[in-house]
């Protein structure tokens, strides 16, 4: 079985804008209009037209719509990847701690005494599941897969904070369990690693 880092790219869900169709899409602005060498006649920059000059400034504002599509396809193209990898990056912080330092997250652990040995061991096997779900996650090894692991962890710890009270920290989780839920659904992802 060999392995390789895929990029994504031939099977990117980013498509090319479709060309217009005559007579149901209306004509490019002006400033979008194929030009034409102008340098051969020199009356040609004098037009009765004041719009056919353009000027430095809507030249550039011209260009702005064809930046924006450029910055959403890398952007889609490229989110799901950066949310995975700053997801495990959440999940790796969380893990550690709790690995090192399991009597400091005991007081989180539902319907067991927080001083109870058998806190300590649910909470070092919490950290456990989130370490390897963090590097699965940052490695793209079956990122879906990861991320609907993330979710379950997720959806335990907003369960668990909003039975003592709705606090800041369970819609902080709910919101980083929303972001788990969308890279479950994200089959296209750059980084990931494939067999």
């Amino acid at each position: 079985m060999s392995t390789r880092w895929a990029s994504g790219a031939p099977r990117s869900r980013v498509k090319p804008p479709a060309p217009p169709v005559p007579g149901r899409d209306p004509a490019p602005p002006a400033a979008l209009a194929p030009q034409t060498d102008r340098s051969a006649d020199p009356s040609a920059g004098l037009s009765a037209d004041p719009s056919a000059g353009l000027s430095a400034a809507q030249a550039s504002q011209a260009g702005l719509p064809r930046i924006a599509e450029q910055a959403a396809a890398l952007s889609a193209e490229w989110a799901p990847t950066a949310g995975r990898i700053l997801l495990g990056l959440v999940f790796f912080w969380f893990g550690y701690h709790e690995l090192v330092q399991p009597g400091g997250w005991t007081q989180y652990v539902p319907v067991v005494n927080e001083s109870s040995s058998p806190a300590v061991i649910l909470v070092l096997v919490h950290g456990w599941v989130l370490f390897v779900t963090a590097a699965a996650l940052v490695a793209g090894i079956a990122p879906r897969l990861a991320a609907a692991v993330a979710s379950v962890v997720l959806l335990e710890i907003v369960i668990s904070l909003a039975v003592t009270g709705l606090s800041p920290t369970a819609l902080r989780d709910l919101g980083v369990l929303g972001l788990a839920v969308c890279l479950t659904g994200c089959k296209n992802q750059r980084l990931v690693l494939r067999g």
